[in-house]
């Protein structure tokens, strides 16, 4: 490594922009590029160039590079991975077909399912049986794996899992199946159930398997590519990848197990709002990051995003779990909605306005872009509102052309419903944040929460122009938009700690504890999580986290149990069953005396520690008035006619700054808008921090 590594680069994909972030002691250069869907690589080399330029530094002093992309979300959702075959056991062929048994809609008898990334033709069973304990039952039949080698040839198959039943307990025929299809193909890619997701429950262990094995050729050319790409221009510095579980890790295990990274992007904003959260004390934040293709909310309560081990990609029924193919992966929680700026708006069959999920992405991109869009977006009726200043947009490097938003819109939706294009736009935006508002309303409820008790973190290109709609809607008081909000997910990367984490399915009753047994699992968890820590943080002091996920004996699903971070005897039977207890009450708010408990599944994760941070105060500070630097004519629903308001340049402000709504805060990568309900002041540390005016609301 020939850099320094206090000058950190950070680089985020997205499906419209990709985002780049230097950071030299502290100091942050920021670059935001439309992205380059044929080949990612060179949109993050353009902005790289930028980066680089502005901060008057050469490639050769980055120290490390962090990387965040939805690729591989993107290509289980537009169908564009490997050509993918499954071997599994004898009769379970069909399992991706069959997945549960209940359905997402009961009585919907034309429901659509998600489609398996494996069609039927391409998925081939073999002789062979292990039970749940990993006791054989019957002999890999290796002759019979022999015999598919042909007819993969004939499929035209590029990548493989093997997925065999209870192959978590023991993967030892798994394992010999590669080495059959290995010696005979060399150059087929080939992923295990047993190492991608070593768990139990065989539909969601083969959806991850194939899943991982559907993405993997793709990931590994681009990284390799990206790799190539980035020696060649001088930097060498170690690459560390943003996995879906908030965690930094290795390039060689993010190519081996792509599947990890399907939601990095929104992770690295996820990190950002919770170190925000832990800086100013906010113990309930709502993280709202919307970008060019999408919007995700995320819950943070006493300084921590929600974790889940389950997500679900490419969902056929907006917000309807079990509607999408289940990912078994450490992810950090939270609601995606099909909404970002480059979202398709249009009238549906009903007269009604519906946005998305489609994207226009960045390629051809809104209509206001002039490359080749004819469909309003999202972008196009905040630039026909005012709201966007033409000039200013993505720091002058997209050139917009207002006229042809108007087009879009008044073609697509005003002449159909018989309004203004004004009044159309604002239609759009209203659909958008009432959508966007109703996922974090519902979210909150299902976990017993009211999102008014929150604080909105905004950040990504779209989510300033949006959350002060957004607050009004959920009765939200406050509103933080941190610096450099219009990349905060590549912000994020910065701050996020080296990690990994490793489960196993190993079944074991409660009354019949067995510390031995348990240490062993723990003590070869803690081998496999070590070496990908050590290997992206050489030295690095790490913080290990142990959990069991146990239920009572004959339920369907069991709850994630904290476990001492030692060596455990004898003696914490009692232990184990009392924090079992804890948890469940606290979930219940019950317990089920004399019930038998067991262990599903073990789990741990090994951390460095997170970038520090200066915690600052956003109290008020002496106030004075905002320097204006112009001002803009912004669409007022109300009197259905333009109004001038105030347009601030977020450079010129300093703390103390006051701002009375409405009015537009612009920087390069975003604009802020203000509602006529809300003030905007900036902080000491920089942020905008807008919130509801009581004099006018009451």
């Amino acid at each position: 490594m020939t850099g320094s590594i206090s000058q950190r680069l950070a680089i985020d994909i997205g499906g419209t922009f990709t985002d780049i972030v230097l950071e030299q002691d502290g100091e942050l250069n920021t670059s935001k590029v439309l992205t380059t869907p044929a080949a990612p690589e060179d949109g993050v080399l353009n902005g790289i160039e930028q980066v680089l330029a502005k901060a008057g530094t050469a490639s050769g002093d980055i120290g490390i590079l962090l990387h965040g992309t939805t690729l591989a979300t993107n290509a289980i959702i537009e169908r564009k991975g490997a050509n993918v075959a499954l071997i599994t056991t004898d009769g379970f062929r069909d399992v991706l077909e069959i997945g549960y048994e209940s359905r997402f809609n009961q009585y919907d008898i034309f429901i659509d399912k998600p489609t398996p990334l494996v069609p039927r033709h391409r998925r081939f069973t073999v002789p062979e049986r292990v039970d749940v304990h990993g006791r054989v039952l019957l002999d890999l039949d290796e002759d019979a794996v022999q015999a598919l080698l042909p007819k993969l040839d004939r499929a035209g198959v590029e990548s493989i899992a093997i997925g065999f039943l209870h192959g978590y307990a023991n993967p030892a025929h798994e394992q010999r199946a590669r080495e059959i299809i290995e010696a005979a193909r060399p150059d087929l890619s080939i992923t295990l159930s047993s190492e991608v997701c070593p768990e139990i429950r065989e539909f969601e262990r083969l959806t991850t398997a194939t899943a991982n094995a559907y993405v993997r050729p793709l990931m590994a050319r681009y990284l390799n590519n990206l790799e190539t790409r980035l020696s060649k221009i001088g930097i060498v510095s170690p690459v560390l990848l943003m996995t879906s579980g908030g965690g930094l890790t290795t390039l060689e295990t993010a190519a081996r197990f792509p599947i990890r990274l399907v939601e990095s992007g929104p992770a690295g904003g996820a990190i950002l709002a919770t170190g925000i959260a832990a800086d100013l004390d906010l113990t309930k934040a709502i993280s709202f990051d919307m970008g060019g293709t999408t919007a995700k909310i995320c819950l943070i309560d006493d300084f921590a995003a929600q974790r889940a081990r389950e997500f679900e990609v490419d969902r056929q029924a907006r917000f309807r779990k079990g509607s999408g193919l289940p990912l078994r992966i450490p992810v950090i929680e939270m609601v995606e909605v099909g909404a970002g700026g480059g979202s398709i708006a249009r009238v549906d069959a009903l007269n009604q306005i519906t946005i998305g999920p489609d994207s226009a992405g960045a390629d051809p991109g809104p209509a206001a872009y002039g490359r080749g869009g004819e469909q309003p977006t999202i972008t196009d009726a905040d630039i026909h509102l005012g709201r966007i200043d033409p000039g200013r947009f993505a720091g002058g490097q997209v050139p917009l052309s207002p006229d042809r938003a108007e087009a879009a819109l008044s073609a697509d939706i005003g002449k159909k419903l018989d309004l203004s294009s004004q009044m159309a736009a604002y239609g759009v935006t209203e659909m958008v944040d009432e959508t966007m508002a109703n996922a974090a309303r519902v979210h909150a409820v299902e976990q017993g929460k009211a999102a008014s008790d929150y604080t909105l973190i905004a950040f990504g290109g779209a989510a300033p122009l949006h959350a002060g709609r957004l607050a009004e809607k959920l009765s939200v008081e406050r509103i933080i938009v941190p610096t450099h909000a219009g990349v905060g997910s590549a912000v994020g990367f910065l701050r996020a700690p080296v990690a990994y984490e490793v489960v196993r399915s190993r079944n074991m009753r409660l009354r019949q504890y067995d510390p031995e047994f348990v240490n062993a699992i723990f003590h070869e968890m803690y081998d496999e999580a070590k070496a990908v820590v050590e290997a992206g943080a050489p030295g690095s002091v790490v913080s290990e986290h142990r959990l069991a996920y146990m239920r009572y004996l004959g339920q369907g699903h069991e709850i994630a149990v904290n476990l001492p971070t030692r060596s455990l005897t004898d003696e914490d039977a009692d232990l184990v069953q009392t924090s079992f207890d804890a948890t469940y009450e606290r979930f219940y708010q019950r317990t089920l005396p004399n019930a038998e408990v067991e262990v599903l599944t073990w789990a741990l994760t090994l951390t460095t520690a997170s970038a520090p941070s200066e915690t600052t105060s956003i109290e008020p500070t002496d106030s004075r008035d905002a320097q204006v630097a112009g001002s803009r004519a912004i669409f007022d629903p109300a009197s259905g006619e333009l109004r001038d308001v105030p347009l601030h340049w977020r450079p010129d402000l300093v703390p103390g700054d006051a701002i009375t709504g409405p009015a537009v805060i612009a920087e390069n990568e975003t604009s802020t808008f203000v509602p006529k309900n809300f003030n905007a002041r900036i902080a000491a540390n920089g942020f905008i921090i807008v919130e509801r005016n009581r004099e006018r609301t009451s």
